[in-house]
Parts: structure tokens; sequence; C-alpha cells
């Protein structure tokens, strides 16, 4: 059995306070799996040995340093920035499925904001070594 076997996987950076706030927004309004049941997304730090195999298998590497976008692993490929961000937002419930609208926007338009954010969310959200804490069924969604 494959990681990918288990549904989507979401990486993002398990250091950075608007990632952390961005995965419990997700889990907390996910249509499958939400409220920590089973199915829906699962989630990997990139600071994890499950993101760096998973990568592997894409022939792609965890970037050195802090890492740079949230990652989307899904239907056998492999998404970035907002195209991650925005297929996303599709398992999300109503009304927060409709921001997934924005794909209409030229993606190297949706890109540079992305990178902008990125580029200064330590500094405008700290980062942080404390995480949610999990029930059980929920960390069974967690691959470390």
């Amino acid at each position: 059995m494959s990681e990918l076997d288990g549904g989507p996987v979401v990486l993002f950076d398990g250091v950075c306070n608007l990632c952390n706030a961005s995965i419990n927004f997700v889990i907390d309004h996910e249509r499958a799996g939400g409220g920590g049941g089973r199915g829906g997304l699962r989630f990997a730090s990139l600071q994890s040995d499950a993101a760096r195999g998973l990568l592997a298998g894409f022939g792609s590497a965890v970037p050195e340093g802090e890492p740079e976008t949230i990652l989307l692993v899904e239907d056998g490929r492999l998404f970035e920035q907002s195209a991650a961000a925005l297929r996303i937002v599709r398992h999300l419930r109503w009304p927060w499925k409709v921001l997934a609208a924005f794909v209409v926007v030229p993606r190297p338009l949706r890109d540079l904001v992305y990178r902008w954010v990125a580029r200064h969310r330590y500094r405008w959200f700290g980062k942080s070594d404390v995480c949610r804490v999990p029930t059980p069924e929920l960390r069974a969604r967690f691959m470390e």
C-alpha cells in the first residue's frame, strides 16, 4: 500500500504559524473527514520523513531551509503554490469552496501574490514549535 492509497495529502511548513492556522482551518471546514473522522485530506509537515518519502516518488526533494510553498498530492499529481491552495479549497464545505472560483485568475498572477505572502509569512505571523493537539482519530490523518 502506497502513501497515496489513503487519499490526497497536504504538505505544509510545520513551523509556520500561517500554515498551521490554514491547516487547522481546513480540518475544521473540510467536507469529508472533517472533525477528526476517517477519510478526506491527510497532512504531513514538509519537515517530516513522510514528506521526504512522498516527494521522492515524484523525483522532488524537500527544499533545504524554509519551505516556500504548500503542496498537494492528489490523483497521482503534485500541485504547488496557488494551484495547491485552490485544489485544497475544493475539499471544503460551503461557502468556503466557492473560493475555488479564483482558478479563473491567471496562474502567474495568483502565484505572484502567493509568493509575496509566502515571503513575508514568518515576519507577519511568526514561527512556532507548538501545533494543534489532535484527537486520536485526527492524528491518524497526519503522516510523520
